[in-house]
């Protein structure tokens, strides 16, 4: 999926209450477009999460994301690096 559609959608669906957090793979983008959070990974094209048949990696990635969402510290729009 595009990454800049990408932050499009979660900005609209922050608008209408629903929280996110983009895996985002290429960095200049979200800072171009600024979506409410974002999670920048440095993984090839493709591989948001990391190569295929690594589950810890994996569940690591959306660990990190999804510590986004609980940190009441956190004003949007908001970049971290993995």
């Amino acid at each position: 999926m595009c990454n800049q559609a990408v932050c499009l959608v979660a900005a609209e669906l922050e608008r209408h209450a629903i929280s996110t957090v983009a895996i985002q793979l290429l960095r200049h983008v979200a800072e171009r477009v600024r979506p409410p959070r974002a999670l920048f990974v440095p993984f090839r094209h493709g591989y948001p999460l990391d190569a295929p048949g690594e589950p810890r990696r994996q569940h690591a990635v959306i660990e990190a994301a999804l510590e986004m969402l609980e940190d009441p510290d956190l004003e949007a729009p908001a970049l971290r690096d993995y």
